[in-house]
């Protein structure tokens, strides 16, 4: 009995620490790009039933544990990228866009390809500037509002000392008390506690698609998906690529017009469901996350309460438990941008440009420094010379590694 409810913690597990760790990432992006209280409730509510109902079909149908979340580096880019011109209803068609190119990587393979083939540093330099200004948050909270920042940054330091995946969890479980202490009896009263589904029409302009939907599915694919595969390939599964962009592009598609940004495939919680902890059986561990997937489109049903609570909190506080739910994948960003001493200058030069924030001809500065990073590596590329080539030079070409190969056991 015990080895069939495993599992099905796990799930129940993941689920709650996905959506803890950083649905203040979302609703903060949401509200960046233009949504009102009610239109993040609703976009956070569709992306949990996304996300739920496309791990369910995933794991159900390939009996591999193939864990779904929403993009929070994407949510992370809305942040930094803040309202597009024409506001929400054109963020809502950037949205749709992104998720199109998804499923058109999962039809044709040749672009999920050519998207890996970013080089790693650039790549990573433009997360690290992407998630850089969430990651100040707790800084500048602790200073404007120390007696409520202060007490959730120690909490979230004793847990990461001592119960790592229940850090940011944490923090926010200590956030809620200091909201509720310090916040006004009647700040609930008016809000809306049940999500409802809030549609919006789309709109297009060509600034917006290069600004953000571009970069957004270029974030999606990069810090996610190909990263997602991953973490399975590494267990030892082989999962089918292309038929996961599908779902989750297709998802996203579904998603977007109720607020949802973007569905992909979990980075940060899929070893939750995909290790040796959610069962010692590799075939068995597919129930984790479905169990996951059916948790978290139940935990949507918590959006209405969630966007009230962030939005009777000091925004700076909210910010800062979003800034720490992205501690981690700030400082794996900014490793994989640094390691390569030959491309090192290209990577922080596209850093620079991405945390600069700076718009151009309606353009945000995840692309320009996309842009800035590419034409810097093509500007002092080495030819190559005829000497024996040095032991570091002769390293295998890592950049594909997170694309799994076809020649992967797999557990069936």
């Amino acid at each position: 009995m015990a080895g069939r409810a495993q599992p099905v913690l796990a799930g129940v597990v993941t689920a709650l620490v996905g959506f803890a760790s950083s649905f203040t990432v979302v609703l903060a992006g949401l509200r960046a790009a233009g949504a009102s209280d009610a239109q993040a409730a609703s976009g956070l509510l569709a992306l949990c039933v996304a996300c739920g109902l496309t791990a369910v079909w995933l794991g159900w149908r390939h009996r591999i544990p193939m864990s779904v979340a929403w993009s929070t580096p994407g949510a992370a880019l809305l942040v930094a990228t803040g309202s597009p011109p024409g506001g929400w209803p054109v963020a809502v068609g950037a949205f749709l866009v992104s998720g199109l190119l998804i499923v058109a990587a999962g039809l044709f393979p040749p672009l999920g390809r050519a998207v890996a083939a970013i080089p790693k540093p650039v790549a990573g330099a433009m997360l690290a500037g992407v998630l850089l200004p969430l990651c100040t948050a707790p800084v500048r909270a602790l200073v404007e509002v120390p007696t409520v920042a202060g007490p959730v940054v120690v909490g979230w330091l004793l847990l990461h000392r001592f119960a790592r995946r229940w850090a940011v969890p944490g923090a926010l479980l200590v956030a809620i008390v200091a909201i509720a202490l310090t916040s006004p009896s009647t700040g609930l009263g008016g809000a809306a506690l049940i999500p409802s589904v809030t549609l919006t029409a789309p709109a297009w302009n060509a600034s917006a698609l290069v600004g953000l939907a571009l970069p957004l599915f270029l974030v999606t694919m990069a810090a996610q998906n190909v990263p997602g595969m991953a973490v399975l390939v590494g267990y030892g599964y082989r999962p089918p690529f292309g038929a996961a962009l599908r779902a989750t592009g297709l998802a996203s598609l579904l998603a977007a017009p109720a607020g949802g940004h973007a569905v992909n495939l979990a980075a940060i919680t899929a070893a939750l469901a995909a290790g040796p902890d959610a069962h010692p059986d590799p075939e068995r561990r597919w129930v984790a996350s479905v169990t996951a997937g059916v948790g978290l489109a139940l935990l949507g049903l918590g959006a209405g309460v969630a966007t009230a609570l962030v939005a009777v909190a000091p925004p700076i506080l909210i910010e800062a438990v979003a800034g720490l739910a992205l501690l981690g994948a700030l400082a794996t960003a900014l490793a994989a941008a640094v390691t390569d001493p030959a491309t090192r200058e290209a990577a922080v030069v596209t850093f620079v440009v991405t945390a600069s924030g700076v718009t151009l001809i309606g353009v945000g500065g995840a692309f320009w420094g996309l842009v800035a990073g590419c034409l810097m590596l093509l500007l002092f590329r080495r030819r190559p010379s005829a000497a024996p080539a040095s032991p570091e030079r002769s390293l295998p070409d890592q950049r594909h590694a997170g694309v799994p190969a076809d020649r992967t056991p797999q557990h069936r």
